[in-house]
């Protein structure tokens, strides 16, 4: 007898990933909580957790830039600006990041003078992204609440009819 292989929902990774990466985001945000170390290694992973996310999402991706100007609804169209400003900022938080690292790249042996126009630019950016983040989530709280209840949802039980002489009876309702 062979065993069921049970499949994992497209909307069940992606609900995942963005749990993940919403995480490190929020660790991530405060270094003075974490620590340097924790903050810049955290702050890479993270760098990676935004590469799966939009791979996943990649196919959207396309489809809304290809639709863009022609016929995307409204909404199709902020979320697309807020994503591609959240995108952007992003990555411009974590080159600088990068440039102004005191632990993780010195750990891999590599040194970047350190400049306060960057750290200056890293700190501006990283209060953006919070603000993005929040439209971001604020465009998606429909889908994150729903998927939210589906994922904590408990199994229903199955019903079962019982026929009994005066008449039908469900059970397990």
């Amino acid at each position: 007898m062979q065993a069921q292989q049970k499949s994992v929902s497209r909307n069940t990774v992606n609900y995942l990933i963005d749990i993940i990466i919403f995480l490190a985001f929020l660790i991530t945000f405060n270094p003075h909580a974490t620590g340097m170390a924790i903050h810049e290694w955290l702050g890479i992973a993270f760098a990676g957790g935004i590469m799966t996310h939009l791979l996943l999402h990649w196919q959207w991706i396309v489809g809304i830039t290809q639709r863009f100007l022609k016929s995307a609804t409204t909404n199709a169209r902020l979320n697309y600006i807020v994503n591609m400003l959240f995108f952007i900022n992003m990555v411009v938080v974590i080159f600088t990041g990068i440039m102004i690292s005191e632990e993780a790249l010195p750990t891999l042996g590599i040194t970047l003078g350190h400049s306060f126009i960057w750290k200056m630019v890293h700190t501006t950016a990283s209060d953006v992204a919070l603000g993005l983040l929040g439209l971001h989530v604020a465009l998606h709280w429909r889908w994150i609440v729903n998927t939210t209840k589906r994922f904590f949802a408990r199994p229903k039980t199955q019903k079962s009819t019982v026929v009994l002489p005066r008449g039908v009876v469900q059970k397990g309702a």
